[in-house]
């Protein structure tokens, strides 16, 4: 009897209710930095809800232990990779998971169109949501992919272009839709199902290859959506609750984040998709005809300018991620605070290379929560700033974005470093960031360059200030 009770349909959508409110509560609780580890455990518990309770469905039959076993072979397989893998490649690893998310949709759609004989006598709006679903979650998987050769360096993180690369994705897409429509009225052969799949795969690859290393936290963001959409789509097909809603919540943030994001470049998003940014090659200093110097400093120095500074504001970027330096500096900030030297960080919304990437790092070096500022909290800061200490963030501190309307980035909404009394910049070299375009900053009167990893370079600073 407790088994039946177990199985009854209304039992098993009381559980899905539970699940998604779940799922809602958690997203809710990742708005902030405080509650967002208790928000991702509350939303994992939804998940287990979610799992256990279609498992118990009737309609599963014996599939479910196929079901187990593919989840404890997923389990062995993402645990100690999501444990092992360093915070620098993060950004790579979560495009990677969220392809693997599509391009299952994708094969459960394919499943489905088998297993009712080529949707012979389903309903059409089930169809039509199982075709999405394919489409989709293929143009998830592959574009996925490509972002995560881009950023783990596999193949060139510039733009990749085919000529007449519009051309080609739209014919793509016509490929799709004209199969899709074949499909739905009526055509059950497997290999029209298989060029869907197909054409889609070429459709995210072809997406991808053409957009640069500046747009790549923005793609990553806008193919987390389609994965949600998916999802939904494919809930819609198999009349499970708990995917519909579960997907259109990945697939609602990730648009509402995707928008926010490209409103903090300045950029559209069919501009970021249109592709070809962040590839163009910097202007060296002189390459323009015009003389510009650039200062260079030593720790020491910078040691007693932040010393006797009663504010000093720390920009983090992509440079302190690869250099692994989040620690270090945490234990300069907490060296300048022994001094009385009031310690903020800026972080811009796209700096790194996914959403969030700097505030995870800081808050895995205990940085206070409440010494992140946000963009439009720390810009009002900078006017009474002593010393901005910039570590790898290139395109989000370029002045052109205000002042120079020829600029890829004009209009862009940048932290406005320049405005701080002086600033110091760590970086290895020269090279440009993202955008591959120079930045005016690096020659400016006030600024200074401390060249040299920026672990190492934190780690003399703070050592330099221990002496004092």
């Amino acid at each position: 009897m407790f088994a039946s009770f177990l199985q009854d349909p209304d039992f098993i959508r009381v559980c899905y209710i539970v699940a998604f409110v779940l799922f809602i509560v958690g997203l809710g609780r990742l708005t902030g930095p405080r509650t967002a580890v208790s928000g991702n455990r509350i939303a994992a518990v939804g998940m287990a809800i979610a799992v256990i309770a279609t498992l118990l469905d009737q309609r599963m039959g014996s599939n479910w232990v196929l079901i187990v076993a593919a989840v404890v072979v997923g389990t062995a397989v993402a645990v100690p990779a999501a444990r092992n893998v360093k915070m620098t490649a993060m950004p790579q690893m979560v495009a990677l998971f969220n392809g693997v998310g599509g391009g299952a949709i994708a094969l459960i759609s394919w499943g489905e169109f088998r297993h009712s004989d080529g949707f012979a006598d389903v309903e059409l709006y089930i169809v039509i949501a199982a075709l999405l679903a394919a489409i989709i979650g293929s143009v998830s998987f592959w574009g996925s992919n490509i972002a995560f050769a881009k950023l783990q360096e596999l193949i060139d993180g510039k733009p990749i272009a085919l000529p007449g690369q519009q051309v080609i994705n739209i014919a793509l897409l016509g490929v799709c839709v004209g199969l899709s429509v074949a499909i739905a009225t009526g055509t059950t052969s497997e290999w029209a199902f298989v060029g869907i799949l197909i054409a889609a795969a070429l459709l995210g690859t072809f997406v991808v290859l053409p957009i640069g290393g500046a747009d790549m936290p923005v793609v990553i963001s806008l193919l987390n959506a389609f994965t949600g959409l998916s999802a939904a789509a494919a809930g819609i097909a198999l009349d499970n609750v708990a995917l519909i809603v579960g997907g259109m919540i990945v697939g609602a943030s990730g648009s509402i984040l995707t928008n926010l994001m490209a409103q903090a470049m300045n950029r559209s998003i069919p501009s970021i998709v249109a592709g070809g940014f962040g590839g163009a090659t910097a202007i060296a200093a002189g390459d323009d005809g015009v003389d510009r110097t650039v200062r260079s400093t030593s720790a020491s120095d910078a040691a007693v300018q932040m010393a006797y500074a009663s504010q000093v504001m720390i920009v983090p970027g992509y440079g302190m991620a690869v250099a692994q330096a989040q620690h270090a500096v945490r234990e300069l900030t907490l060296e300048l605070e022994k001094r009385g030297v009031e310690v903020m960080f800026a972080v811009h919304p796209v700096a790194g290379r996914m959403p969030g990437h700097m505030n995870v790092l800081l808050a895995e070096a205990d940085v206070p929560y409440d010494q992140l500022k946000e963009m439009d909290d720390a810009n009002p800061q900078f006017a009474r700033t002593d010393v901005s200490l910039i570590i790898g963030a290139n395109d989000v501190t370029n002045p052109a974005a205000n002042d120079d309307p020829s600029s890829p980035i004009y209009g862009m909404p940048i932290l406005e470093v320049d405005r701080s009394r002086s600033v110091i910049v760590l970086k290895r070299s020269m090279s440009s960031g993202f955008a591959g375009i120079d930045n005016p900053l690096f020659y400016a009167d006030g600024t200074s360059m401390l060249f040299g990893d920026a672990k190492g370079s934190v780690q003399e600073i703070t050592s330099e200030l221990s002496e004092l």
